[in-house]
């Protein structure tokens, strides 16, 4: 089995941890189509569960790195690929997010594709956040595939229970996550 067959660990990293958070439900309709597919493990990685305080010394600079840490950039740095979820922020990403990439080593991302998912209550779907972030993944060394999946008018786009309403966003999961995949597997093989 060559590595382009083999499995592929694609977690899906939930930039916000805001109260109430719709990007959320953007998180878990891509983990369950990543969940789906055949070869991809998947798994989320919630910063409202990292609950990284505020970077003030690099982690290889201290003797006590924050508790939460350790796993956070073992999951990132052991996968394959990676998706990142984002909500827009007044025409940002969000500051948790920042603050949890800046805590990973440079590099940590070498080669590896990075699916960008934008998420806003507007119209754009994000776009801002999706321009920013594509540098962000480029400094940490990864490759950010050409297809993003940007969400507008997330509040009408799921119900209650997380379940896409729009059937365009149903529609346009796979493209994205094919892409993705793809990606992921030729970068791993090569």
């Amino acid at each position: 089995m060559t590595n382009a067959e083999s499995t592929q660990n694609i977690p899906v990293l939930l930039g916000s941890r805001r109260v109430g958070r719709r990007s959320e439900r953007v998180a878990r309709f891509v983990l369950e189509g990543l969940g789906k597919r055949k070869g991809i493990v998947t798994d989320l990685i919630d910063l409202a569960a990292v609950d990284l305080p505020i970077l003030r010394e690099r982690p290889d600079e201290t003797q006590t790195p924050p508790a939460n840490f350790p796993s956070f950039s073992a999951k990132v740095s052991g996968a394959n690929g990676l998706v990142i979820v984002s909500p827009e922020y007044k025409g940002g990403y969000p500051g948790v997010l920042k603050n949890a990439l800046d805590y990973l080593e440079r590099g940590i991302l070498h080669r590896k594709p990075v699916g960008i998912v934008t998420v806003s209550s507007g119209r754009f779907g994000g776009l801002n956040c999706l321009a920013q972030l594509r540098l962000v993944c480029l400094a940490l060394g990864g490759v950010p595939i050409p297809v993003a999946f940007p969400v507008s008018s997330v509040d009408s786009a799921f119900d209650e229970a997380g379940k896409p309403l729009d059937l365009g966003l149903v529609n346009r999961l796979d493209p994205f996550l094919d892409e993705l995949i793809w990606y992921t597997r030729a970068l791993t093989s090569a």
